[in-house]
């Protein structure tokens, strides 16, 4: 097929591979079967951890600030400018990859380094800022942010409460009037591959604080504190979807800094440029570490696929793992997938040898649909 374009827009193989380096390898077993087939490679990500880097992979510029990590220590955070426009991940600064190993810190640990990630942006000369929310260490409803850009949270003797979702408990007064002046004036566009409220049974602590380190106490304790925090600064917009992001940080966004929310996916491919360059395509490969349940919530092949499908572009997926049926796949828009584990069934050897293994997966993709 002389006239096959590939694009390969696929997620990072959380573990084994970036988005970049899956799109590298993709891109050399596609060669090493049909040798003059067109690749464009386009990363992608849904707004979690990985973000940035997709936005540098198309064109951004990567820039770096030191800003306060979860634990409270100084920690090194990028994130990505273009024009004036930024993409700011808070895993960057407030993510699970800044506690030592074994350590978390559920009840403490704040999201104040994601207030001075985006003071960075703004500083940077940002008046629309992608804030992409997800692989967060923290569960603090978005106070710790708020606080980095001014304002203040107080107890009942007005005096600053601690660090962390637990102590929020102890509030008794917000002071937003502090807030930094240029927030006003950006659009903040809150970006989560989730739709969770803040609270309840399907709230940040209950869903996603044992992932944390939240002990069942913890889990009641923080869910607690943030319907508290919520009564103090606005209960209506603890139900909105995205609130519950991130440990309640999409919470903070929404009811504070005028944020809105939209699914990460689909923001994410506007910011990257990928309708152009699904118009140059004639397949697409998309993917991600596992092809499960959750692909089809929001995670990135889930809106790569439905994008190419109304572009009527026929995708196939690469995965480490593949959890979903072919029924699943074929409603998602996905012909086929390709999963890792056909290759090598042992997972511990299929992460290490992720990406001679994917070479090799892509090229039966290039036998199957390019010759």
């Amino acid at each position: 097929m002389e006239t096959a374009r590939v694009l390969v827009a696929a997620d990072k193989f959380k573990g084994s591979l970036t988005a970049v380096q899956v799109a590298e390898r993709v891109t050399a077993g596609l060669r090493r079967a049909v040798p003059g087939v067109r690749v464009e490679t386009l990363p992608v990500a849904d707004g979690g951890d990985g973000t940035v880097a997709a936005a540098v992979a198309a064109g951004f510029e990567r820039r770096e600030a030191r800003v306060t990590g979860p634990l409270g220590e100084t920690v090194t955070a990028a994130y990505a400018l273009r024009g004036s426009t930024a993409v700011v991940e808070m895993a960057e600064a407030s993510g699970l990859q800044h506690l030592p190993e074994g350590v978390f810190a559920p009840l403490t640990a704040t999201t104040y380094g994601s207030g001075e990630l985006l003071r960075a942006a703004l500083d940077a000369g940002a008046r629309a800022i992608v804030f992409g929310v997800g692989g967060s260490a923290t569960t603090d409803g978005g106070a710790g942010m708020l606080s980095a850009l001014g304002a203040r949270f107080l107890d009942a003797d007005r005096k600053p409460v601690g660090p962390g979702g637990g102590a929020l408990a102890e509030l008794a007064e917000a002071d937003l009037s502090g807030l930094d002046p240029r927030l006003a004036d950006v659009d903040l566009i809150l970006a989560s591959d989730v739709d969770n409220p803040l609270t309840g049974p399907k709230g940040a602590p209950e869903v996603y604080g044992r992932q944390k380190g939240a002990t069942e106490d913890d889990v009641v304790a923080l869910d607690a504190a943030l319907t508290h925090y919520a009564s103090v600064l606005g209960p209506d917009h603890a139900a909105l979807p995205g609130a519950g992001a991130a440990g309640g940080i999409g919470y903070g966004a929404l009811v504070a800094l005028g944020a809105r929310f939209r699914p990460g996916i689909e923001v994410m491919l506007d910011v990257l440029g990928f309708a152009p360059a699904l118009a140059r395509a004639t397949l697409v490969i998309t993917g991600e570490g596992s092809l499960d349940e959750q692909t089809l919530h929001g995670k990135a092949p889930a809106g790569v696929a439905a994008a190419a499908r109304a572009a009527g572009v026929e995708v196939v997926a690469v995965c480490g793992r593949l959890a979903l049926p072919p029924e699943a796949l074929g409603r998602a828009g996905i012909r086929r997938a390709y999963a890792l584990t056909e290759l090598e069934p042992d997972p511990a050897v299929c992460m290490a040898q992720a990406g001679p293994l994917l070479e090799r997966v892509a090229e039966s993709i290039a036998h199957d649909f390019l010759t």
